[in-house]
């Protein structure tokens, strides 16, 4: 998929992020994080999902498609509540009161030095989300200087239309005014994933235990050298 820079005497091109997982560290990789928000014991936390499967058997049945990826994240939420002596019924909840105070700090770097790349090179942004103001709280974003570099924020927490929607995709499109095969859309989610595919947007399989080659891949479909 890799092709000239952008801005280099080529048609205009843009990088489609999704938010949580790919802009955003996983609640996984922030336990420190949660622990201090919530004045937890440090290793209070222990449940590790994709980056240590054996030590999370709820990770694994959901792997087995005995739980929904919703439901893994419900459970987990409740018992992090109740270890606060509260009762948490929403993953939303469990997300912004785990990371409203240090929002920077789960942004991950390598999407910082992937955004720069692209930006520098002439190419649009736009994130894609299906959750972002949702999960996180309109004020979140405020937050954020990075997201001030975006072209485009296609939030379903607003239009209701969810990935793997082909409608999610085309909207975001269509505010970037550009066809499908002028952008690459990156997303952690395989489903994501196959709703891209299924409109013909270039995408790439992000990989949270490896983003940087994820960012570098996703870099080179645009035609930019990830050095």
């Amino acid at each position: 998929m890799a092709g000239a820079r952008c801005g280099e005497g080529v048609s205009e091109k843009a990088l489609i992020l999704d938010f949580g997982g790919v802009i955003s560290r996983t609640l996984f990789e922030t336990h420190d994080v949660t622990e201090r928000a919530l004045g937890l014991a440090p290793g209070a936390l222990t449940w590790r999902g994709p980056f240590d499967p054996a030590s999370d058997p709820l990770w694994q049945a959901m792997q087995r498609h005995e739980i929904s990826e919703r439901d893994y994240w419900l459970k987990r939420t409740k018992e992090v509540g109740a270890l606060i002596g509260e009762t948490w019924t929403k993953m939303e909840t469990f997300v912004q009161r785990a990371r409203g105070a240090e929002p920077e700090t789960v942004i991950r770097p390598e999407a910082v030095w992937a955004i720069g790349r692209a930006k520098a090179a002439g190419c649009k942004l736009a994130i894609l989300s299906n959750e972002l103001d949702l999960f996180y709280g309109a004020s979140f974003r405020k937050k954020l200087p990075l997201l001030d570099q975006f072209d485009v924020v296609s939030d379903a927490t607003y239009s209701g239309i969810l990935k793997p929607d082909p409608r999610a995709y085309e909207a975001c499109l269509r505010d970037l005014g550009l066809p499908a095969n002028a952008c690459v859309f990156v997303d952690d989610q395989k489903k994501n994933i196959e709703g891209a595919e299924a409109i013909s947007l270039p995408c790439v399989l992000f990989d949270v235990t490896n983003p940087r080659l994820s960012y570098a891949t996703a870099l080179a479909a645009l035609g930019i050298d990830a050095d």
